[in-house]
């Protein structure tokens, strides 16, 4: 038998939580001294307590804790509750690293607030051209709602396209379609010179812009706010109405996101 002090040592555990749980009977003591009150551990209620310790950390309530034990959770259910919580927890990472990085850029947005890059806008036609295509939803136009999406599809895209021998003949495209539930379908296109076919991807012609303003973004897509906004604020500025949502020609992409160069184009109208 080992007294609380020492069985709280074995378990990495203080003597304060120890006592909380025997008040809420997750963890009795295997004796209680009549007379002094003092509490006793058995070494075998470690296994106990290691349980308990393992299924709180995953982020379960003590009430929770309680109702899994008495289900007599074994270790490689135990292990299979950690994969999920981990999963769980780089979902979760992820997102807020997402979420942070959507902040850095929009206030390197705001800095740049008032210095409009009108000289770097040019309106040009844009010819059609032939593509292969794929296409998914994301939930919004946000760019932490475009980029797992956009990502994948170009990668998938690559892989199908270079399966079935086809070549790609320029640059990657990026466009997008507003849909009636707030949802955008993302569309990834490369050029290529074929005809349609029987491939697992759509092979078609995607159609020329009559009057397009255009504008060269420097660096990762996740900071193109600012290159937007300065696009944005020229077309009007200048009598201009914009027709849809921009496409994004992917002109330079090494590995370093911050080396990357991409043309904006957005269809424009006189007003």
């Amino acid at each position: 038998m080992f007294s609380i002090g020492d069985f709280a040592r074995l378990g990495l555990v203080s003597v304060r939580m120890l006592r909380h749980y025997d008040a809420i009977g997750l963890l009795r003591p295997a004796h209680v001294d009549p007379a002094s009150g003092y509490r006793s551990y058995q070494a075998a209620q470690l296994s106990r307590l290691n349980r308990i310790v393992a299924i709180k950390d995953l982020g379960f309530t003590l009430e929770q804790v309680r109702t899994i034990l008495d289900e007599k959770v074994s270790a490689e259910e135990l292990h299979g509750m950690v994969r999920l919580r981990r999963a769980q927890l780089e979902a979760q990472i992820s997102a807020d690293l997402a979420r942070l990085r959507g902040v850095e850029s929009r206030l390197r947005t705001i800095e740049t607030e008032g210095r409009l890059r009108a000289a770097e806008v040019v309106l040009k036609r844009v010819s059609p051209i032939r593509v292969a295509e794929l296409s998914a939803r994301a939930a919004s136009y946000d760019t932490a709602e475009i980029e797992p999406v956009i990502k994948p599809l170009f990668d998938e895209l690559c892989r199908r396209v270079d399966a079935a021998e086809v070549r790609i003949v320029g640059s990657g495209i990026a466009y997008y379609r507003a849909e009636d539930d707030g949802s955008v379908m993302v569309h990834a296109c490369l050029p290529v010179n074929v005809a349609a076919g029987p491939y697992d991807f759509l092979v078609h012609d995607l159609p020329g812009i009559e009057t397009a303003a255009t504008i060269i973004h420097h660096g990762a897509m996740e900071a193109v706010g600012a290159t937007f906004q300065a696009l944005a604020m020229w077309i009007e500025e200048n009598g201009y109405r914009a027709l849809g949502l921009a496409r994004e020609i992917s002109l330079h992409c090494p590995e370093n996101l911050a080396e990357w160069v991409t043309e904006l184009q957005i269809e424009v109208s006189g007003v």
